[in-house]
């Protein structure tokens, strides 16, 4: 009987994040709130060394369903995750800290841009998200660099978790054009962004 109480309270808590029609962030008119995504591409160096490590973090296998929406409390839970990652981690660069670059690992007390977004991951996958709508994305800042951030993938669109920026942005209101993230049926593989060029007016190229 207790087993099942148990499941039950797991099946509210979940509901409690997901399937409501009173949501903190509404869908955003004007551009797609979704990114639309290609055919399956490299996957980072970095991230394929971070699956070496956690291969079960990368064995992740999810049928393709449409994106939950999200709750109130399911925002509340994003917001926090995002700026507390945010606040308790220092920003440091891979060189920095490794002595080269593209190294991918959850972050103890410094880490660079993919480190914040792979513990946002975690921490988000502990509160009862799916892996496969929590994608590891990369972008291309204005300036050209290259970045990593976390797309949630939700029925209001999909929204970005950046370390750069402690609000929890849609996507199409982000400086950045977005060139690949994690396939939503599996954690291993990686898919193109079709329409990532949309967003940033004036971008560099591949």
């Amino acid at each position: 009987m207790s087993s099942l109480t148990g499941v039950k309270a797991s099946f509210a808590a979940l509901c409690a994040l997901f399937i409501s029609t009173n949501t903190a962030i509404p869908a955003q008119a004007g551009a797609t709130p979704w990114m639309q995504t290609g055919a399956v591409t490299s996957q980072p160096i970095g991230h394929y060394e971070f699956c070496q490590k956690y291969r079960g973090e990368c064995s992740v296998r999810s049928k393709s369903t449409v994106a939950p929406r999200v709750t109130a409390r399911g925002w509340a839970a994003i917001r926090q995750v995002n700026a507390s990652v945010n606040r308790q981690i220092a920003p440091v660069t891979d060189i920095e800290l490794n002595g080269r670059d593209e190294v991918w690992s959850y972050p103890k007390a410094q880490g660079d841009c993919e480190d914040f977004a792979l513990e946002k991951r975690r921490r988000l996958m502990q509160k009862g998200f799916s892996a496969g709508n929590l994608l590891m994305t990369v972008v291309r800042k204005p300036d050209g660099e290259g970045h990593a951030v976390l797309t949630v993938r939700t029925a209001q669109g999909d929204f970005v978790l950046d370390n750069l920026d402690n609000s929890v942005r849609l996507w199409t209101h982000t400086p950045y054009r977005f060139l690949k993230r994690q396939a939503t049926n599996h954690s291993g593989r990686w898919v193109t962004i079709d329409n990532g060029g949309e967003v940033l007016v004036g971008s560099v190229g591949n």
